[in-house]
C-alpha cells in the first residue's frame, strides 16, 4: 500500500483525536484545521497545520488572542520557532507515526490484570495490580478505518515491566476487531521509542506552541 501523504495522515490523526478527547469536529481551513477543545486542563482550542509556511503561521498567530490556544505545526522546532514572538511558548516536540493494525492477544504479566471497553467511539484499556491499584492505562479514538491511541500512561512505580506495550497491543487489537486497519498517533520523544519497537513508522516531526497568558513563562 502506498504511504499516504502527510496531510492525509494528519487528517486521520485529528479525526480520531477529536473522538478520543470529546472535542468539536475539526473545521477545514485553507492551511489545515481548527478544533475547539475547551479542555479543563487548559486548552481552549488548537490550529493544526500539516504543511506550515512562515507567512501562514505569522498571519494566523496575529489573529489569536485567547491564552491556551495551541498551534500544531508539522515541522522541526528550529524551523518554526523564529516565526513567532515570545508570547508563544514552545512545548516538547511530537512525532507523527502510523502502523498497520492486526489482531493480537496480549497477556498481562504476572501480578496484573487488564480490562478493556468501548464507549462513544473511544476504546479504553486499564491495567491494575492484583489488589486493584492503577498501574497503566490508555485510550484510542475510532474514526472509521483509523484508530488513534491517546494518553498512554504508566504509573512510575510500575514502569519498565512491559505495561505500556500491553496497553498499546490491547488497544490495537480492540481497534482491529472493530474494523480499524490503520493506527495513527503523535508520540512524545519518550513514546516514540516504545511505538517504534511495536512496529510504528515515524513520518514527520510536530512542533507544539501555546499562547501563554500575560506574565506566564516570560510572556508579555
Amino acid at each position: 500500500m502506498q504511504d499516504p501523504d502527510i496531510r492525509e495522515l494528519v487528517r486521520r490523526w485529528i479525526a480520531g483525536w477529536a473522538v478520543s478527547r470529546g472535542s468539536a469536529e475539526p473545521v477545514d481551513q485553507p492551511w489545515g484545521w481548527s478544533i475547539d477543545v475547551g479542555a479543563p486542563t487548559g486548552e481552549v482550542g488548537r490550529h493544526v497545520l500539516p504543511e506550515p509556511t512562515e507567512a501562514e503561521v505569522r498571519k494566523l498567530a496575529e489573529t489569536i488572542t485567547a491564552p491556551t490556544t495551541w498551534l500544531k505545526l508539522f515541522a522541526e522546532d528550529a524551523t518554526v520557532r523564529p516565526w513567532l514572538d515570545e508570547r508563544w511558548r514552545l512545548d516538547a516536540p511530537g512525532f507523527l507515526m502510523s502502523v498497520p493494525l492486526a489482531a493480537e492477544r496480549p497477556e498481562a504479566p504476572t501480578g496484573y490484570t487488564v480490562t478493556g471497553w468501548e464507549r462513544g467511539g473511544v476504546l479504553r484499556v486499564l491495567v491494575r495490580t492484583e489488589d486493584g491499584h492503577l498501574a497503566a492505562r490508555g485510550q484510542a479514538g475510532l474514526a472509521g478505518p483509523v484508530a488513534v491511541p491517546d494518553q498512554i500512561t504508566t504509573v512510575p512505580e510500575h514502569r519498565r515491566r512491559g505495561l505500556g506495550v500491553l496497553v498499546m497491543r490491547a488497544l490495537q487489537s480492540a481497534a482491529y476487531e472493530r474494523g480499524a486497519r490503520t493506527g495513527v498517533l503523535v508520540g512524545t520523544p519518550e513514546g516514540q521509542a516504545l511505538y517504534t519497537a511495536l512496529g510504528w513508522t515515524t513520518h514527520a516531526p510536530m512542533a507544539s506552541l501555546v499562547l501563554d497568558a500575560p506574565g506566564v513563562h516570560g510572556a508579555k
